[in-house]
């Protein structure tokens, strides 16, 4: 590393003080120490320093003659002071049973011969790149912190998006379904039916069962659209009407495919009309042509819509939903979703309606609602 340990482990902080009684040699080895720009201080006895100053940031380059007992109490007592504190030891001779006991109980962290300068300069330049190293790991320990905070906090604002994002579609289609009476509290039962029955076909990734749902739930956005006068218009369509109907699929499609939602969302708006045989709209897709998600779909809002009140006709029981579904298998429905429809009791899919709907108001309050709104509107 050469001259550039100094600058180059920005260890600047860092000061070395020399202890040993000879000025000639405090001088001598300042000079090679100050090799790795470090700042350098001398004394010839260390209780003269601890006077006044203190051997916080340093590293002590220490001269023992003669090592005791109490010599070793002194360092231990030290290194509890200045727990960061490396402590080089230098001495004459070597003893290595005391020496040994000195490094095992990390009382001191370096041994070196007091006449070899060059090993002296050596364990200076270890203590600095081991406190280089400490204090990277240190950074890199508080930034990591950090990282995982921010990382916290960011997936807090991302659940907390998602929950915004969830009740703006729902809020969203109550909405539209508030235009229309023949689809009141039609898109939260869908929603639940569609993720049954993708369960009930094995479909297990929580993400794609979420993102039927929100297709789902969004099924009909295109309606948007759609004039009022076409779309609560009380008698039959004229076929410009139907074909104005029909566009729904496209113009919702249209309105979500720039908010680059998942494929399953758009393709169950896009695609919620097509039928296995290929009848459907808009682009007469069949069989496997017509995405899974869409299929699914299909007989989850042909069972909403055989169940549930309209003006033109009474609702029926989930018995001959049954009935009509299986009647359809293969023409307008998946064969295969037929199937896994079946293959659950009726009385499971009446209490996932019973669950979806209990908060909605009746049919009955929900035509008084519409003709109050249609008073204060006029």
């Amino acid at each position: 590393m050469g001259n550039n340990i100094g600058n180059g482990l920005n260890n600047n902080h860092l000061r070395v003080l020399i202890v040993d009684p000879e000025e000639k040699f405090r001088a001598q080895l300042s000079s090679w120490i100050k090799r790795n720009h470090q700042e350098v201080f001398t004394t010839s006895k260390l209780s003269d320093w601890l006077k006044n100053k203190s051997l916080k940031d340093y590293i002590l380059v220490l001269t023992v003659s003669r090592l005791d007992s109490r010599k070793i109490e002194q360092l231990r007592q030290l290194k509890m002071s200045f727990p960061r504190l490396a402590i080089i030891l230098l001495t004459a001779t070597i003893n290595e049973n005391q020496h040994l006991y000195l490094l095992e109980g990390e009382i001191v962290d370096f041994i070196c011969p007091r006449n070899n300068f060059l090993a002296i300069y050596s364990a200076v330049r270890a203590e600095l790149n081991r406190c280089y190293l400490k204090k990277e790991n240190e950074n890199y320990l508080k930034n990591l912190t950090k990282l995982k905070l921010e990382h916290s906090r960011n997936i807090r604002k991302l659940l907390k998006l998602e929950e915004i994002y969830d009740t703006t579609v729902e809020n969203l289609m109550t909405a539209l379904d508030l235009r229309d009476v023949e689809t009141f509290g039609h898109s939260r039962t869908v929603s639940k039916y569609s993720q049954v029955l993708a369960e009930l076909l094995g479909i297990r990734n929580q993400n794609t069962l979420d993102n039927i749902r929100k297709g789902a739930l969004l099924h009909d956005i295109g309606k948007i659209a759609i004039p009022d006068s076409i779309l609560k218009k009380p008698g039959a369509l004229s076929p410009e009407e139907w074909e104005k109907i029909k566009l729904h699929p496209t113009l919702g499609f249209g309105l979500i495919k720039e908010m680059k939602l998942l494929k399953e969302v758009g393709n169950i708006i896009l695609y919620h009309h097509e039928k296995y045989d290929g009848s459907g709209y808009p682009k007469g897709l069949k069989k496997d042509e017509i995405p899974i998600e869409a299929r699914i779909f299909a007989l989850a809002d042909a069972l909403d819509a055989i169940t549930s009140h309209r003006p033109y006709r009474p609702e029926k029981d989930f018995a001959a939903a049954r009935e009509e579904i299986i009647k359809h298998s293969g023409q307008q429905f998946d064969p295969e979703v037929v199937e896994v429809f079946c293959s659950l009791e009726l009385e499971h899919w009446e209490k996932i309606r019973y669950e979806s709907t209990k908060l909605l108001p009746s049919f009955e309050d929900y035509q008084k609602m519409l003709k109050h709104r249609e008073n204060m509107s006029n």
